[in-house]
């Protein structure tokens, strides 16, 4: 293995009447050991009363930045019809200072109609959405380079998504992280398609990690042998339970990267 294995909680930032719960979470999970805190880019719950209480996902990572001293953090995933990108490159640039240079860039397509309908976004459709995406990160790298003072670092950026062709196109040209939802086997069919990607855009493959959602300790070491390194849990509020979170990081300080070895 040529990166460690790593684990991430998304503190959703819903159903949580007062922001103080939201910072006993990050303080508990920084606490806990999770390498990266993120949350969500909503404006609505995705699950539970759909209008439940919800924060917004940039001006809560400006503050988990100020907060926090370790833990890296960022979005899974930004919207990216949600701000002007080129707005959305000194956003980061600004929380990335502010925590030292610890920032992720998560940033996808966007899917959820509510968030667009209520906030007079253009919905669009699946393809119009990836195009504008496709255009929004080459203006946000741009950005980053002119910014004065610049990045603390080349901030990472993280593209959640699994479509073969225009998606993982992306992911080849842009992303140092790929997020997606997939099975062991989609993983590594769609690990080939990307190889294939990079190829045609010169990236080396192998420095992009691949980011999955916790799948539980019993197939987690399947998914890493078919090359995930990051898994996130997911908690919202208003408890922000972190027990599935406390899971993983025993999991993680106890994997032995050697064992992957035989697993097919």
């Amino acid at each position: 293995m040529s990166r460690p294995v790593r684990v991430g909680v998304q503190l959703q930032p819903q159903h949580a009447p007062n922001y103080g719960l939201i910072r006993d979470a990050v303080r508990r999970a920084e606490d806990a050991g999770v390498d990266v805190v993120f949350n969500w880019d909503h404006f609505f719950p995705l699950y539970g009363d759909p209008d439940g209480a919800h924060f917004e996902c940039w001006t809560m990572l400006a503050a988990v930045a100020e907060q926090t001293e370790r833990v890296e953090l960022g979005a899974l995933v930004t919207g990216g019809g949600y701000r002007n990108p080129d707005l959305l490159a000194d956003m980061a640039r600004t929380v990335d200072h502010i925590s030292g240079g610890r920032l992720i860039l998560g940033i996808g397509a966007g899917w959820f109609q509510r968030d667009y309908d209520e906030y007079g976004y253009d919905f669009g459709t699946a393809g119009t959405r990836l195009d504008l995406l496709k255009d929004y990160l080459a203006r946000i790298d741009a950005r980053l380079r002119k910014l004065n003072p610049g990045p603390v670092r080349d901030i990472p950026i993280l593209i959640g998504g699994g479509g073969e062709k225009k998606t993982l196109r992306l992911v080849a040209q842009y992303a140092d992280i790929w997020h997606t939802f997939a099975k062991v086997d989609v993983l590594e069919r769609k690990s080939k398609i990307l190889a294939d990607h990079c190829a045609d855009v010169g990236t080396d493959p192998a420095r992009i990690e691949r980011s999955v959602d916790w799948p539980g300790a019993e197939q987690a070491a399947e998914l890493v042998a078919a090359g995930a390194t990051l898994f996130t849990v997911g908690t919202g509020g208003p408890d922000y339970d972190l027990s599935g979170v406390e899971e993983a990081i025993r999991w993680r300080d106890g994997f032995n990267p050697e064992s992957v070895a035989g697993i097919a």
